[in-house]
C-alpha cells in the first residue's frame, strides 16, 4: 500500500520532541524527579513508556 502511494513505510525519528505543559505540572514533575533522584527527562520517559506499553 505504501509503495502504491509512494510513501516510506517507516520514518526515522530523532528521539526528540517538544512538549508544552503547564508551569504547575512542570513544577510537580521537577519535585517528583528530584525526590526519586532522576531527571525530569528520565521521569517523563518512564511515564510515557509505561503509558504506551499498556
Amino acid at each position: 500500500m505504501c509503495k502504491e502511494k509512494g510513501l516510506e513505510p517507516r520514518r526515522n525519528f530523532s528521539g526528540k520532541f517538544n512538549l508544552r505543559i503547564s508551569p504547575e505540572l512542570h513544577e510537580r514533575l521537577a519535585i517528583e524527579a528530584q525526590a526519586q533522584g532522576k531527571s525530569i527527562n528520565t521521569l517523563a520517559q518512564e511515564a510515557l513508556q509505561e503509558r504506551v506499553a499498556s
